[in-house]
C-alpha cells in the first residue's frame, strides 16, 4: 500500500490459521430426523410441508397422518418439507450428483 510502509495486505490484518473458515458456499441440507415409535404411542405427522416444526403436525391440522404404530420401529421423517412422500423422507433434500460415480461416493461416504 504506498505511502503506509506496508507492502503486503496481511502484515496489516495478521490472521491465525485457526481462526480462518471458509465461507460456505451453499446453506447446509436439512437432514432428515430419525424417529424411534413405540406402540401405544400416538404421533401426528405433517403431510401437506406447511408445519412450522416438521416433521410434527399442530393438533388442529386435518391434513396430518395420525400414526399409531403396532410395533416398535424408526421413521425416517422428512424436515426440509422436499419430499414427495411427506411426512417420510425421499431424500430430495440433497443436491443432485452429476453421475452414476458421485452418487455412489455419495452414498458410501455419507457427503
Amino acid at each position: 500500500m504506498p505511502g503506509s510502509g506496508l507492502t503486503d495486505k496481511t502484515e496489516a490484518f495478521p490472521v491465525s490459521a485457526g481462526a480462518r473458515k471458509a465461507a460456505p458456499s451453499s446453506p447446509e441440507p436439512l437432514l432428515p430426523e430419525v424417529r424411534q415409535v413405540n406402540p401405544g404411542e400416538t404421533h401426528l405427522l405433517c403431510r401437506c410441508g406447511r408445519s412450522p416444526r416438521l416433521p410434527d403436525c399442530p393438533v388442529d391440522c386435518t391434513a396430518g397422518l395420525r400414526l399409531e404404530p403396532a410395533r416398535q420401529q424408526f421413521l425416517l421423517l422428512c424436515r426440509c418439507g422436499r419430499s414427495r412422500q411427506l411426512p417420510y423422507c425421499d431424500g430430495r433434500h440433497a443436491r443432485p450428483a452429476p453421475g452414476l460415480a458421485a452418487r455412489w461416493r455419495r452414498f458410501w461416504s455419507g457427503r
